[in-house]
């Protein structure tokens, strides 16, 4: 069982604790974690909630199940915009603490995780990567073709999310889509789940056709916004066609492309004169999609050295920095590997 979206879980005091470890516990219950496991996550997300309040000022965890390798597993992420730390290495050794505690906080979550990862800034906040397995997982293996990581928070208020993003491979790559269906809650949702399958069950292979075929299967519903994106292995080359703002960027070290799609709601008027654009594909070049919950003018330039850390680390980065507030958010990323 992979969850669509996160479930972001806002922590403001110590109040907090008792609710957030209950919602988590069932959701790792659920996933079928024994209680063994179950309770080592328990022990990860208290010293993440410990650290937001200690530490951070408060702050939010992102929670959802995940699947990697056909091994299910549960993702948290802890976010803050407190003082960050200038050492993480330091301060992720045993015994080290800046507020008087015996400072195996940071230590217990790696020792406990199949996945850590901190990437912190003087002045900007944390953003701590927490994945669990059900088994332990292999440390050394085959790097897979791809990695594909997205952040999807309903707008503040609401359980429905109106975003939603799916991903294919293919013989000859992957496919991708991120969808925005026009408002929010219930109607909103219903509309991006009915796209999410089209796109599941479509057999097109240009981005163009892709978003036709979406079209004509939305129709009965309010509407979206969309961006399909292929990838050619043999041709070393992306293929895309969008409709509506969603926002799409091919970044790397060195350079940073965008993507402009065509006027229009899928579902309602798509343009007759689509065509798919063509970018080539750049070692170590990522695609990041966004929704219209971020701030049109996002970048990556303010996350020095990120692209060394995982994909989920920029997603939730730039939904820190970005994000509106006022709608559904979503954040997608796909590094070809090779």
């Amino acid at each position: 069982m992979v969850s669509r979206i996160h479930a972001c879980l806002k922590v403001a005091d110590r109040s907090y604790f008792a609710i957030i470890k209950k919602e988590v516990h069932a959701l790792a219950l659920s996933a079928g974690f024994s209680e063994g496991r179950t309770g080592e996550i328990d022990i990860v997300v208290a010293e993440m909630v410990t650290n937001l309040v200690k530490h951070g000022g408060g702050g939010e965890l992102l929670v959802k199940l995940v699947e990697q390798n056909g091994q299910p597993g549960i993702e948290i992420l802890s976010v803050d915009n407190g003082p960050g730390m200038t050492d993480v290495t330091r301060m992720v050794a045993d015994g080290v603490s800046t507020k008087n505690t015996l400072g195996q906080g940071l230590g217990a979550m790696k020792r406990l995780s199949d996945t850590f990862q901190v990437y912190s800034q003087k002045d900007w906040g944390t953003v701590i990567l927490c994945r669990l397995f059900l088994e332990p997982v292999q440390r050394f293996v085959k790097p897979p073709p791809f990695d594909i990581r997205s952040v999807l928070i309903p707008k503040p208020g609401e359980q429905a999310c109106g975003d939603g993003f799916s991903f294919l491979p293919t013989a000859d790559g992957v496919r991708l889509f991120l969808g925005d269906g026009l408002g929010h809650g219930p109607e909103a949702e219903k509309a991006v789940r009915t796209a999410l399958d089209a796109f599941e069950r479509c057999e097109e292979e240009s981005p163009t056709d892709i978003i036709r075929y979406i079209n004509g299967e939305v129709k009965k519903t309010r509407g979206l916004v969309g961006t399909a994106a292929v990838y050619k292995s043999a041709e070393r080359k992306w293929l895309l066609c969008g409709v509506g703002n969603i926002a799409t960027r091919f970044i790397s070290v060195t350079n940073v492309k965008s993507y402009t799609a065509y006027n229009g709601i899928i579902g309602l008027n798509v343009p007759t004169t689509m065509k798919s654009q063509e970018i080539p594909h750049e070692a170590g070049q990522q695609i990041v999609m966004c929704s219209d919950g971020l701030k049109s003018k996002w970048d990556t330039f303010r996350f020095p050295a990120i692209f060394r850390y995982d994909l989920s680390i920029l997603a939730t980065s730039l939904l820190k920095d970005f994000a509106r507030h006022t709608d559904d958010m979503s954040v997608a990323i796909c590094k070809i590997n090779g």
